[in-house]
């Protein structure tokens, strides 16, 4: 591979593994309520805010960290009241008791309105923040830290927006990647180049071990190695692999003030792309150049994939991230690129069609089940057995598998998407 593809690559990468606190989504909605806030230059009295389906769905139900609190209101205030743009996804870091009480008296005052916006990009985030006679609008569009259009008092001070109400899908991906380059990249670049992969797992494994001092969410981790767990599953490189990746999953669906490294706009999918390779790979004790690779493979494999998926969509993203997993864990294992084409190809004839039903707690248990699938793939595909292209959607060929998986999920799904957020926004409480 050429260094100029590479180069390419790594730029990629960087763009899509980035740290982020608390669940992806309301963090982007306090990422635009900071940016509107900034723009208005006071503090704002009413904020109002307009959501695609998937981005409400995504947060409704999910800790915002620090806070002790679920949903959106909390997250919009408090990116207004002590958020910095410049931190990306890290909006909140800065934090206090106090900025939090302030934030619960804006939330109570009933000063925050939300609703649905239709006929726009699955991601659509727009913040209008208003403050006497001004008013300041933000829109994020596309990926969940890209600010296309910002206005204050009817002067456009940036205008990105891809058509007339950022309709359209997003940009076409930079770099187009196929499961050959994929591993083309991750087994034969220069080990100093892509070293760097490496602090996924150094972040994505401190989260693992933080939860550890806590009991978060549904505390799945904890229930896999405790006594009941111990005695069924017992303690070997799988319940191991399952107990790592859902502790992550745990503490940050519950909202614990700890980043993890996140893959594609989610944390989630960082975490079960990292956390299932970095504990296969301490059990067998591979190398470190072993570990760095299949980290990339797991990784790129999923930016991959997400690149014909999109950001968000009906299909769970751990299906994908444990698709990337179970390459890297297959390799792991001494297998080649056709063993490893076997365990996509046993991921997408076993998982394929988990719905996404929000950001919750309950995403470690979905994480569990993906990574459990990714260890099974992997098993599989070492003595050489595969789903075959008799069978349902898979294809002889790998890269038109990931196309009938990533077509199922952004567009056969769609009417399933709608069901689950009516569904959600209609539950009585």
């Amino acid at each position: 591979m050429d260094k100029s593809l590479r180069e390419q690559i790594i730029k990629l990468i960087h763009k899509e593994v980035i740290p982020a606190i608390g669940c992806t989504e309301p963090i982007a909605v306090a990422l635009a309520s900071a940016k509107a806030a900034e723009t208005l230059g006071r503090k704002p009295e009413k904020i109002e805010v307009f959501l695609s389906a998937n981005i409400l769905k995504n947060a409704m139900g999910v800790g915002i960290p620090g806070t002790g609190m679920v949903g959106l209101p909390i997250a919009i205030a408090l990116g207004a009241l002590i958020g910095k743009s410049e931190y990306g996804l890290e909006v909140l870091r800065d934090l206090t008791p106090e900025a939090l009480e302030e934030g619960k008296v804006m939330v109570e005052r009933h000063s925050i309105h939300i609703a649905l916006k239709e006929n726009v990009d699955k991601l659509y985030i727009e913040v209008v923040c208003h403050a006497g006679d001004d008013e300041a609008k933000v829109i994020i569009c596309h990926e969940h830290t890209r600010i296309t259009y910002v206005e204050k008092n009817g002067t456009v001070l940036k205008d990105e927006r891809a058509g007339t109400e950022c309709d359209a899908e997003g940009d076409e991906a930079e770099v187009s990647l196929s499961f050959s380059t994929v591993c083309d990249f991750a087994l034969e670049s220069p080990l100093d180049e892509i070293r760097f992969i490496l602090e996924t797992a150094e972040i994505n494994k401190k989260a693992a071990v933080a939860s550890a001092r806590g009991n978060f969410g549904h505390t799945v981790s904890k229930t896999i190695g405790g006594s009941i767990g111990q005695r069924y599953m017992g303690n070997s490189s799988f319940t191991h692999m399952l107990m790592l990746t859902a502790a992550a999953c745990d503490a940050r669906m519950d909202g614990a003030m700890i980043p993890v490294m996140s893959n594609s706009g989610s944390g989630n999918q960082g975490i079960a792309a990292t956390l299932p390779v970095v504990s296969f790979a301490e059990d067998i004790h591979a190398t470190e150049e072993q570990l760095i690779r299949a980290l990339m493979l797991s990784h790129l494999m999923v930016i991959y994939i997400k690149q014909s998926l999109g950001r968000l969509s009906a299909l769970c993203g751990c299906v994908v991230a444990a698709t990337g997993a179970s390459c890297g864990i297959t390799w792991l294992m001494g297998g080649d690129r056709r063993q490893m084409s076997y365990a996509i190809k046993n991921m997408i004839g076993n998982i394929t069609g988990m719905i996404c039903d929000g950001a919750k707690p309950s995403c470690a248990m979905k994480v569990a089940s993906g990574v459990s699938t990714a260890m099974l793939s992997a098993m599989m595909a070492m003595e050489d057995k595969v789903v075959s292209s008799a069978e349902g959607i898979i294809d002889d060929d790998v890269d038109r598998s990931i196309r009938n998986l990533t077509s199922i999920g952004s567009q056969g799904m769609e009417e399933t998407d709608k069901l689950v957020l009516d569904i959600i926004t209609h539950k009585s409480h």
